[in-house]
């Protein structure tokens, strides 16, 4: 199981991109294999790191049918193989320091 930071945007399409990402977030909203916390800056995902990637190249053509014509994603994984491990966990254990 992973857990992926993703944010997407388009690139060129003024200062406030908000519709954008509520169009993908649409995305992630409409399914089910993929839990997700949505952050200011990020969406975090967890789930199967082939279902997550696909995902987000759902939420990308989201946003490409919107109109953008270039779309930048950045896009961070943490795939440990010795244990599971969830978003929750994460933040408890930097929390309990």
């Amino acid at each position: 199981m992973a857990i992926v930071a993703v944010s997407i945007s388009p690139v060129g399409e003024g200062v406030s991109v908000s519709r954008y990402v509520a169009e993908a977030l649409r995305v992630v909203r409409a399914q089910d294999r993929v839990r997700y916390r949505l952050d200011p800056m990020f969406t975090t995902l967890e789930g199967d790191l082939d279902e997550t990637f696909a995902l987000i190249r759902r939420m990308q053509e989201a946003v490409f049918a919107l109109g953008a014509v270039r779309v930048g994603t950045v896009i961070k994984i943490d795939d440990r193989r010795d244990r599971a491990v969830s978003m929750e966990d994460k933040i408890r254990s930097a929390e309990d320091g």
